[in-house]
């Protein structure tokens, strides 16, 4: 048996007995279309009785004035049936103005039936009145009423038939589109509330394994059990445990969440059902909980598999928490209805629930108990070592420059270096847009400048030197500039300076980029230095031009917050005491409005004042004492408008304390490079 099936050619996409059902289904649509014609030709077309000449009442009048009909029946009160003598008809010089015509058989001359379209009866007595008053002859005519059967039933049952005929028509083009396959069926009629999720066959659309997966090692290690739990159950039923029935995992956006779902289903080797969590919500009432139970019906046809619900935050919120209606009741009740599928089918059945979200805070409570969701796994932005394998995995099919010896070498240690805090979608979309700046130079090779050149653009915006600047708000910015590099150069805790421009980019006039260390708790004089360094830019204007600009908007906004934070969150304000108002909860349930006094509010305020006050005199001050160093940086900028590390280096010195051991004390990893922008205000 084995070799007779090896033997029969590979057939893709047919199914045994299909050709009878497609056959059958074509006869169908002939059918369809014969109907449909006979019903609009019965409707459109004629009775056939015989050729019909519509005429006017110009044209009608010479033959009733001359009495050369035999007789006239006006139908339904609409139309005027004129039937002319035959002996009228086959003489043929009798002519009745231009009506002369071609008749069926090819002939010349009047024909022996015409139509007229009279409007109404009454009015066709007053034009038949006129000439009898001329002729002196009566003039009668009959009237009939004729039923078309076929168009009475049209008019009646068209309307539904056209609405059956369409949803039919959709349902085909669904079918087609699908393939007739998924769990989802295709769009139907009476198929709104059907799953509409996509299923991937693991072993062979899907076929992502861990080692597409770069980075995320603590991530991969607890979805490794996940795996596990497919392929060998009875390793875990035999002691007695059950396998979870939901992974949540939870992380910043972009940092592979998705990929990391597909690459357990592809490591399994089992069906794969992924959909997200705004399909389930729809505008009519029960679509969503009849969506959920469908799903949930395939998964147990289908079992062992995985159940994947991305962006779960769509429909598990937590409830209770708008004050609005409808949609938020069609959610809720959605809501309800995936609790209890997934508290519902037994540990045995082998099917995995894996969901992913950004915002774990706003889930509901009975989500995320055990036994629904037993485990959260925290998927969190790469550190330098797997930004180097996610650097490894992007560059896979880039033409890179391969020279170690030249100045172009792509360095993959360096560029992860280079990009703290960048997801792995970010480390993606650097990759691409370094090879679209090698094209639009055309070259042959991406290079290290590329890489440079595509981060600067992702961080900062695209250079718009095309945007005019005078003369003074040139000399302006490049004075805020070179406050934010001095002082950032000077400190202790700052971030150290990468590079320095006051070419616009974006919505900024100029820009300064830092490279901070990755760091995971932080104290209260890294912060301040922070804050000081952010105050730089405003207070060297102060100094050189004796007032100040709009230009510090961006500075100002990100020093408060961070004077807030020290106070209201970490607890660092001696005034206020070791206190902290955050909810990392996102719940705020005891919370009826702010959760302090307004004699409290007033220190919170005083003490977030002091502390941005306090940094920005102590940024003058360093200016101030090292006023010859920043009149010359902000002279070489104006002149160059770019400025690296080493401009600065030679200008100050290099900084004593970077020869000295990291500290073990460092700032928390998730702060995102940005650069310091002089707002366009």
């Amino acid at each position: 048996m084995a070799e007779q099936q090896n033997n029969q050619p590979r057939q893709p996409n047919k199914r045994p007995g299909n050709g009878g059902k497609r056959k059958g289904s074509t006869v169908l649509y002939i059918i369809y279309g014969v109907i449909m014609l006979a019903l609009l030709f019965s409707f459109f077309g004629g009775d056939g009785s015989q050729s019909k000449h519509q005429i006017t009442w110009e044209r009608l009048e010479p033959i009733l004035e001359k009495h050369d009909y035999k007789s006239i029946t006006v139908v339904n009160q609409e139309v005027a049936e004129i039937r002319i003598k035959p002996e009228v008809v086959k003489n043929d010089t009798v002519t009745y103005g231009d009506l002369i015509t071609r008749t069926l058989t090819g002939g010349t001359g009047p024909t022996g039936y015409y139509t007229y379209n009279i409007g109404n009866l009454e009015h066709f007595d007053k034009e038949l009145a006129i000439v009898e008053e001329r002729t002196g002859e009566h003039i009668s005519y009959n009237i009939e009423k004729h039923s078309n059967a076929w168009r009475e039933l049209l008019v009646w049952f068209g309307p539904l038939l056209m609405l059956l005929f369409f949803f039919w028509l959709m349902s085909f083009i669904g079918r087609r589109q699908m393939g007739g396959d998924g769990a989802g069926g295709g769009f139907s009629m009476f198929g709104f509330g059907r799953s509409n999720a996509k299923q991937y066959d693991a072993t062979k659309q899907n076929n992502v394994t861990f080692k597409d997966v770069a980075g995320l090692e603590g991530a991969k290690e607890e979805v490794m059990e996940v795996v596990d739990f497919l392929k060998n159950p009875k390793h875990y039923t035999e002691l007695g445990g059950k396998i979870p029935k939901g992974v949540l995992l939870v992380g910043p956006p972009g940092t592979g969440k998705t990929l990391l779902a597909k690459a357990v289903a592809g490591e399994a080797g089992v069906p794969f059902f992924s959909m997200s969590g705004s399909d389930f919500v729809e505008m009519f009432v029960g679509v969503g909980a009849s969506r959920v139970r469908g799903l949930f019906e395939e998964a147990k046809k289908k079992s062992p598999c995985i159940v994947f619900i991305d962006e779960i935050d769509a429909v598990g919120r937590a409830r209770g928490k708008a004050g609005i209606t409808g949609g938020n009741d069609e959610r809720e009740s959605t809501l309800n209805q995936l609790l209890t599928e997934m508290d519902g089918f037994s540990s045995t059945t082998n099917v995995i629930v894996l969901a992913a979200t950004n915002r774990a805070d706003v889930l509901d409570k009975a989500l995320l108990r055990a036994g629904r969701f037993d485990r959260q796994i925290y998927v969190e932005l790469p550190d330098l070592e797997e930004r180097k394998a996610i650097f490894a995995v992007h560059m896979k099919n880039l033409k890179l420059n391969a020279n170690k010896d030249s100045e172009g070498y792509v360095d993959r240690e360096f560029l992860a270096k280079q990009t703290p805090g960048f997801s792995g979608a970010d480390i993606a979309n650097v990759c691409n847009e370094a090879a679209l700046c090698a094209a639009r130079k055309n070259k042959k090779q991406i290079d290290k400048q590329d890489f440079l050149d595509a981060v600067d653009r992702i961080v900062g915006g695209l250079e718009k030197r095309s945007k005019v600047l005078s003369d003074q708000e040139k000399h302006t910015i490049a004075y805020h500039e070179s406050g934010h590099a001095s002082v950032s150069w000077l400190l202790r805790w700052a971030n150290p300076l990468v590079k320095v421009t006051i070419v616009p980019r974006g919505k900024a006039l100029g820009a300064a980029w830092y490279l901070p260390e990755e760091r995971q708790i932080t104290t209260y004089e890294q912060m301040f230095d922070e804050m000081t360094s952010l105050m730089a830019g405003r207070a060297s204007e102060e100094i050189v031009f004796g007032k100040i600009s709009t230009g510090a908007l961006n500075d100002i906004e990100r020093a408060t917050k961070m004077a807030q934070a020290l106070v209201t969150y970490y607890g660092m304000s001696p005034e206020v005491g070791n206190i902290s108002f955050y909810d990392s909860t996102g719940q705020s349930e005891y919370a009826f409005a702010k959760p302090f006094s307004e004699k409290t509010a007033e220190t919170i305020d005083r003490e977030v004042r002091r502390m941005v006050e306090e940094a920005y005199a102590k940024a003058k001050e360093l200016l101030m004492s090292h006023r010859e160093q920043l009149d010359e940086l902000a002279s070489q900028l104006y002149d160059k408008e770019v400025l690296f590390r080493e401009d600065l280096e030679r200008i100050y010195g290099p900084r004593p304390w970077e020869q000295e051991a990291t500290p073990s004390v460092t700032e928390n990893a998730e702060t995102i490079v940005e650069p310091d922008k002089t707002d366009n205000k």
